[in-house]
């Protein structure tokens, strides 16, 4: 009975716990978790592979580190109604790439810590298809990099680099 009533309590508690957490906050600790994998992906690879292709109609590894930077820039500038701060970029070295995504997710993270949960919910853009929320636009560039995230680490495999672990 003790240990039914323990666990009932557990149950409770951790639900309360879970309901306490926004979705502000959770987005922000997947934004965390996600900068802290893709600047390991980008670490992984050598500085002399970062013009490496997996096939001729491929971008190059560093190129695909600057358009995940360029484009999370480009999702949050529109979530958050202010400019992007990852410039254009041609040079895909490994010192440029990774000050680009370091901008990107510092600008998102920042902006994202200013928001609240009612704010998530505000609708951007035309009405019509293209409108969405802020929270759509922040989920549409969280997965945007992780699926050019993916692609950079089959690139590491080909390279015969294990990528890093992603810890959830």
């Amino acid at each position: 009975m003790k240990t039914t009533i323990a666990l009932a309590l557990f149950a409770c508690a951790t639900a309360a716990h879970a309901q306490s957490i926004g979705i502000k906050d959770q987005l922000l600790k997947h934004y965390l978790t996600s900068k802290d994998l893709t600047l390991a992906v980008a670490d992984a690879m050598p500085a002399g592979d970062y013009n490496f292709k997996a096939t001729p109609a491929e971008m190059s590894f560093g190129e695909q580190m600057n358009h995940i930077a360029l484009a999370a820039g480009n999702y949050c500038s529109r979530a958050l109604g202010t400019e992007n701060p990852v410039p254009k970029s041609a040079d895909s070295s490994k010192p440029a790439a990774t000050k680009n995504l370091n901008t990107a997710y510092d600008y998102c993270i920042t902006g994202l810590r200013r928001l609240d949960d009612a704010a998530l919910s505000k609708e951007i853009g035309p009405i019509g298809p293209r409108q969405m929320s802020v929270f759509e636009l922040l989920l549409g560039g969280f997965t945007h990099t992780a699926h050019h995230r993916g692609q950079a680490e089959v690139y590491l495999r080909l390279k015969g680099i294990t990528p890093p672990e992603y810890k959830f």
